[in-house]
């Protein structure tokens, strides 16, 4: 038995990935392939494959791919390989990875590991970010087929439209202060929905949340902070609060969605929590911020 078992996503049809999934059943190296038909297959293969003993485990695919093997290997020993295929792959721009597909397979041939944070909302594990509020809302309402036409824009439609209605009230509660706001962003790396910086001080092994709290959500105050998030001065805006804890709370009245990865999760009420470096993860020997 090979010890590499590489995890296929084949829907994660970015215009990259729909290119180039066919072409990794021809990469060298003595791995095993095994393709997902739904969502959520991904985990129970990944969980499979540590009981029968494979020591690297790959997921080909986006972000959503990624989330989803990381939940079925947390708490074991195998090293974590990605191969960014997917609409998103932001976990791989967070570690270095290189964009090309036989060069991030020579990464995980290589083998040079690094341990990162696990992060968790609830019992859902996550490796790179979560939102509540507006964007978890972005996510449940953006359609398949929107995403498939217009890629990331199509966020950028979902989130014009949302910000339209009245938002929630939000309680997030850390480190003893309280604090309220529209939506919230925890990232446990440095970015956030592309290779834009979100949360400047975040490093994936410093075993710490990175949060965001945005106070309003009407459309002139969302392309105020997506302005100044561009130059880096998002987090001195009299209305948003950026903070590090190793827990956080966030609480509504109403019912507001909650996403990890990009994928949703559950809903309010919701407990952030924090492991350091906890999950092995295969990266360029190079990487940014490895030591």
């Amino acid at each position: 038995m090979s010890e590499i078992l590489v995890i296929l996503n084949p829907a994660a049809r970015g215009t990259r990935a729909g290119a180039q999934w066919k072409s990794i059943g021809d990469l060298p190296g003595n791995a095993t392939i095994a393709a997902t038909t739904e969502r959520g297959e991904a985990k129970a293969l990944a969980a499979q494959a540590v009981k029968r003993g494979f020591r690297t485990i790959v997921a080909a695919g986006g972000d959503g791919t990624v989330n989803e093997v990381v939940n079925g290997i947390a708490g074991s020993d195998v090293a974590l390989g990605v191969l960014p295929v997917g609409t998103m792959n932001v976990f791989a721009a967070e570690i270095g990875l290189p964009n090309k597909l036989k060069d991030a397979w020579r990464v995980i041939l290589a083998g040079h590991t690094r341990k990162v944070d696990l992060a968790r909302a609830n019992r859902q594990y996550f490796i790179q970010l979560a939102g509540v509020g507006l964007d978890a809302q972005v996510v449940k309402e953006t359609s398949w087929e929107m995403k498939r036409s217009f890629g990331p824009l199509s966020y950028l439609v979902s989130a014009a439209q949302i910000a339209a209605r009245k938002p929630p009230r939000l309680i997030a509660e850390a480190n003893g202060k309280s604090y309220e706001g529209s939506f919230v962003l925890i990232g446990n790396g440095r970015y956030y929905g592309g290779p834009v910086q979100f949360f400047s001080e975040a490093r994936v092994d410093d075993g710490l949340l990175d949060v965001l709290v945005f106070q309003k959500m009407g459309h002139l105050d969302i392309a105020r902070y997506l302005g100044t998030v561009l130059f880096g001065r998002h987090t001195s805006l009299p209305d948003v609060v950026y903070f590090q804890t190793e827990k956080l709370h966030v609480h509504s009245d109403v019912e507001v969605p909650v996403e990890v990865d990009g994928e949703l999760a559950t809903t309010l009420p919701v407990t952030f929590r924090i492991a350091s470096r906890k999950l092995r993860v295969l990266v360029p020997e190079k990487a940014p911020g490895r030591h």
